[in-house]
């Protein structure tokens, strides 16, 4: 029998972690200047890489994790650090700079895995919310139930990102700049966030 109650609040729960509004923004600013079918090919590679490492943890849960040695607030500071090297990167325009080098040869950088798919859209936070979600209601249905709101939530954000060309038109050359410069920023306190929570959980901060 299909938990209703619980099928909305898992949506709303990870509607809210994953954020397909506020991810949409920062797919614009990582995607800049990219032909149309490179920025979809990015969306639909990180949807699909970030829905298959979801669908992981739900199965198999802090025990993979915990397999390998690693505990969920290392796994926060650690992802914090490499958000805050790509903040970093966004800040000071050195993804521009390297694509500028690389013009001859036609190519881009490709943030489908890194830092889209993990940590933004497949972080530490949709990671312990789908642990936590299998765990309310354990074995195959429940498993079931929370990967279809998985995917329902990612295929909210895998439109918002296939229409992110229509928003980059209403922005322009100067508003792009604007909003990569705020939102590194923001990337930046998110990032120190995530590692905040690791610390406060190994009891170094407050």
């Amino acid at each position: 029998m299909i938990d209703t109650a619980f099928l909305i609040t898992s949506f709303v729960t990870l509607f809210v972690i994953v954020d397909p509004i506020g991810l949409t923004p920062i797919f614009i600013a990582l995607t800049q200047g990219m032909p149309p079918a490179r920025r979809r090919s990015i969306a639909l590679r990180a949807t699909i890489t970030s829905a298959v490492l979801l669908a992981i943890f739900a199965g198999f849960g802090e025990a993979v994790l915990g397999f390998i040695g690693i505990s969920m607030p290392a796994f926060r500071v650690a992802g914090g650090v490499l958000l805050f090297l790509t903040a970093l990167d966004m800040l000071f325009e050195r993804r521009n700079k390297r694509r500028e080098d690389r013009s001859e040869e036609d190519e881009f950088d490709d943030p489908s895995v890194f830092p889209l798919a993990i940590p933004l859209m497949a972080g530490p936070g949709s990671i312990a919310t789908v642990i936590l979600l299998t765990g309310q209601q354990p074995g195959i249905a429940g498993f079931v139930m929370v990967m279809g709101v998985v995917i329902a939530v990612l295929a909210i954000l895998l439109v918002m990102c296939l229409f992110s060309g229509l928003f980059e038109r209403m922005l322009g050359k100067t508003g792009i700049t604007v909003v990569t410069r705020l939102l590194g920023m923001l990337l930046a306190a998110l990032s120190v966030q995530f590692v905040l929570d690791g610390l406060r959980a190994f009891g170094f901060a407050g």
